[in-house]
């Protein structure tokens, strides 16, 4: 997978931008607040249509404009596939070699890419929301149906949500009915997707994890339901659990107005050598822990689709040693198409990149020269 061009239009600090980029590794150099980071973030946005940064549309919006433009070429093993995203302030559109998506979930999956940013460190030691928004970002790229599944599913949770904050009357149990039936039918399938997700990462991340520690740790992924259940594998029997749990946690949630099952409340527990990296690893080993779970996520996208998604480095390189840098660089080297920000060229070992583009990022544009 190769992204061959970018063009950006009114999009935040971009007024208009026309980028041809024909390297396998394009390293893109400048000042803080110069745009190095946007610019990386419009790639991320144009494969899936939403913000790492931010769940505002509109901020993504240039100022003194209402409606911003991204476009990109993408080569794929199976031909040229053109995207184009159109954001204003009524909402967002999207166009697959020229034809307009009715549903967001059709057009995600053009493009794939692997982000990895310095607050990716929060996967390993944020909140659960921070590793749900992980799980799904990921999943969506290579599971079809699970965006539109989850969107049915967050539906369902306000629907319910609004019934159990009226009160406690019999109308009100007898409406909670419908939409537990609802909430456990797109539930299963997300937590379904997400344990078979999780153990497939885990496969990766767990022999490159081994790698960068010369292996002195072992790393362990777990996934964490809301609610302890044994089939998993059944979609059949996790229904069934699902929708006993629901009954047997119906007077708490009326009480506190609020659902408290379900893939909303999921986790991810990261182990190594069995203890709990949140809790008791070091900040070297969750670096390293979110590491190996970035490059695990390139092998495990491979898998699925047949082709290495696009990797971008959001100036990262300069917080990683010198081992943890080669590692990454020789796991993209020649096999995956890689946009690196940073704001020195001595941070990066250019010794061991080949033929890499240099571009340089000053006030919302992109040159050749540093002039």
């Amino acid at each position: 997978m190769l992204l061959n061009s970018i063009k950006l239009k009114n999009y935040r600090n971009y007024e208009s931008l026309e980028l041809e980029t024909p390297h396998m590794v394009n390293v893109f150099l400048g000042a803080n607040a110069q745009g190095k980071t946007n610019l990386l973030e419009a790639i991320l946005v144009l494969a899936l249509t939403k913000s790492h940064r931010t769940s505002k549309d509109k901020e993504l919006i240039g100022w003194h404009s209402d409606q911003a433009f991204i476009s990109g070429n993408v080569d794929k093993k199976y031909g040229r596939l053109s995207l184009e995203l159109m954001y204003s302030h009524k909402g967002k559109k999207a166009k697959l070699n020229g034809l307009e998506q009715r549903k967001l979930s059709d057009y995600v999956g053009g493009l794939n890419v692997v982000m990895f940013a310095p607050e990716d460190l929060e996967i390993v030691k944020g909140t659960p929301g921070v590793r749900r928004r992980f799980l799904d970002m990921e999943i969506g790229q290579v599971q079809p149906g699970y965006l539109h599944w989850l969107q049915q599913y967050h539906k369902v949770l306000q629907q319910r949500n609004n019934v159990l904050k009226h009160g406690y009357q019999a109308t009100d149990k007898a409406m909670l009915e419908v939409w537990n039936m609802q909430l456990a039918q797109f539930g299963v399938k997300i937590m379904m997707k997400r344990k078979h997700f999780i153990d497939k990462l885990q496969i990766y991340a767990k022999q490159i994890h081994a790698g960068i520690t010369n292996g002195a740790e072992e790393l362990r992924l777990a996934y964490r339901p809301s609610f302890e259940c044994e089939a998993l594998q059944d979609e059949a029997m996790l229904f069934d659990q699902f929708m006993v749990k629901l009954t047997q946690v119906s007077d708490q949630e009326f009480r506190r107005g609020i659902s408290l099952v379900g893939p909303h409340r999921d986790d991810i527990l990261f182990y190594i050598n069995d203890k709990e990296a949140q809790v008791f690893g070091s900040q070297g080993q969750q670096r390293t822990t979110a590491l190996s779970i970035k490059l695990a996520e390139l092998e495990l996208i491979h898998e699925e689709i047949g082709e290495y998604p696009i990797l971008l480095l959001d100036d990262v390189l300069s917080e990683l040693d010198r081992n943890r840098q080669t590692q990454l660089i020789e796991t993209f080297q020649s096999k995956v198409q890689t946009f690196i920000t940073t704001t020195g060229l001595e941070s990066v070992d250019m010794e061991r990149l080949d033929h890499a583009g240099i571009y340089y990022v000053k006030e919302g544009k992109v040159s050749l020269s540093p002039d």
